[in-house]
């Protein structure tokens, strides 16, 4: 089966054409080389790849005939990647946090202007 059609049936990416994308990316490898979307994937093959900024690593169990439901993806695969790479994700999202909240957006009129009386009020040399 070819790489691009295998990760899309173990539900990795959810199309194929962003399989592809990524292996032009050079983002995908089978056994240590680089993969292209054709290339055959045969079961002990160990593929890595990278996405949503985790290193996942893979070991090939089984060729399934077609896209298989998310419960049964354990049986044509076995994941190897290590968990320090999701640690290191969570961090990531924790960062992002820190700095801005969800759903805040930019500046509304009103606390722009808000902000523009704080600043003149703290400097009294601005005023005129």
């Amino acid at each position: 089966m070819r790489i691009d059609k295998y990760l899309w049936c173990i539900r990795y990416y959810k199309t194929r054409n962003m399989v592809t994308e990524a292996c032009k990316k050079n983002h995908v490898t089978v056994n240590g080389q680089v993969a292209k979307p054709s290339k055959e994937v045969f079961p002990t093959d160990k593929i890595t790849f990278r996405k949503d900024q985790i290193t996942r690593k893979i070991t090939v169990l089984d060729i399934p005939e077609s896209r298989i439901g998310a419960k049964l993806v354990d049986i044509y695969r076995k994941d190897e990647t290590p968990a320090a790479s999701f640690e290191h994700l969570e961090l990531l999202k924790l960062a992002k946090e820190h700095y801005r909240k969800n759903g805040e957006g930019r500046p509304t009129k009103k606390d722009r202007r808000d902000i523009d009386d704080y600043t003149t009020e703290s400097n009294p040399e601005t005023e005129i």
